[in-house]
């Protein structure tokens, strides 16, 4: 049999998270968004411990395209613990049988939100979606269920403030159309919210910032995986814009961590931002990528910086995560994007069409 190239990260997060497994001894899960960044790496690091700790655990896996996700990721697809179950998660049919825990990690695809899909079809996805896998939760008697969040729903962040918590109080703009994603990600937490009241269904909430690794999409709208993209090629790295712009990265193997032990080990009802303090700006990033590589690439910027009381964050803090549940940043950025060029250089051509 072929070695994962992940077993790396693999091993690294069972070594992180080796206490939490049990809980899903025996227990059925269900996954809506399985086949995109997040759910790879949910499906990865599951069947990694399914096999290490004998969980006997079963995941079924909502998709829209699941002839897609064999190409993709076969060994995923094809794995024996799970089960593909084609539907859109505004509508499909609820599966027969008892799931006792459910990840809500869908939304719509990044390449339509790259596309500008319409916002109304983007709102709707959101919160309709939300809803309906919600109404299955109590249907199927489920006894946890995590959402993936967006920090959008934190709207702007204020230019005096470098990282932004679990309890700051501002909002996107309700009357500036490219708010549809965070406003629909904060109706749909306020479902999560009333669902938890009414029914009792533990809910967990994971404000999700910027991430890199593998199963990165290059080719659309993220600027890590543009600039890998472009040193992949030996091409200049290109920043569309003044490159002053601050964002954090956190490795995929460490979100994988987070969004398991938030859903196994959190508080009911809460919330937690999922990302990396560690801020950069987008020329920085740029750089660390072009370093990565040699010959170096060249980094063309643009434009010019404006004034520096412009400069935009999008930054978590994270402390509510590391004081409650004990999670922190175990894989600075340099080596995180080390380590997805080099998935990126091994992945067979079938991968880096997909991705």
């Amino acid at each position: 049999m072929q070695q994962n190239p992940l077993s790396r990260d693999l091993d690294h997060i069972l070594s992180l998270s080796e206490d939490i497994w049990s809980k899903l001894k025996d227990k059925r899960l269900f996954i809506t968004g399985g086949t995109g960044f997040f759910g790879c790496w949910l499906l990865e690091s599951l069947i990694w411990a399914n096999e290490r700790f004998n969980l006997n655990a079963f995941v079924m896996v909502l998709t829209r395209n699941a002839e897609s996700f064999k190409v993709k990721a076969p060994h995923l697809a094809g794995h024996p613990s799970v089960q593909l179950y084609s539907g859109d998660i505004r509508d499909f049919t609820f599966p027969a049988g008892r799931f006792s825990h459910i990840i809500h990690a869908a939304a719509t695809s990044a390449v339509a939100t790259f596309r500008n899909e319409d916002p109304l079809v983007k709102f709707d996805t959101v919160v309709q979606g939300t809803r309906h896998v919600l109404d299955f939760a109590i249907q199927c008697g489920a006894e946890k269920f995590l959402y993936t969040s967006s920090g959008a729903v934190y709207g702007r962040q204020p230019a005096d403030l470098t990282h932004i918590s679990e309890d700051f109080r501002g909002a996107p703009d309700p009357v500036d159309p490219i708010s549809v994603w965070g406003e629909s990600k904060r109706a749909a937490e306020l479902l999560c919210t009333l669902y938890h009241a009414r029914f009792g269904l533990e809910t967990k909430i994971a404000r999700c910032f910027s991430f890199v690794g593998p199963y990165l999409q290059l080719n659309i709208h993220y600027a890590a995986g543009n600039f890998i993209r472009d040193g992949l090629a030996g091409v200049p790295l290109k920043i569309n814009g003044d490159g002053t712009p601050r964002r954090s990265f956190l490795y995929a193997a460490d979100l994988a961590v987070w969004l398991w032990t938030i859903f196994l080990e959190g508080e009911p009802g809460c919330v937690y931002n999922v990302g990396s303090e560690e801020e950069y700006s987008i020329s920085e990033l740029a750089h660390t990528v072009a370093r990565c590589f040699s010959p170096q690439p060249e980094v063309l910027t643009a434009r010019q910086p404006g004034p520096e009381n412009n400069i935009e964050h999008y930054v978590p803090a994270t402390g509510k995560a590391e004081q409650h549940l004990g999670l922190r940043q175990t894989v600075a950025l340099p080596e995180a994007l080390a380590e997805t060029i080099k998935y990126y250089r091994q992945a067979t051509p079938a991968t880096k069409r997909d991705l």
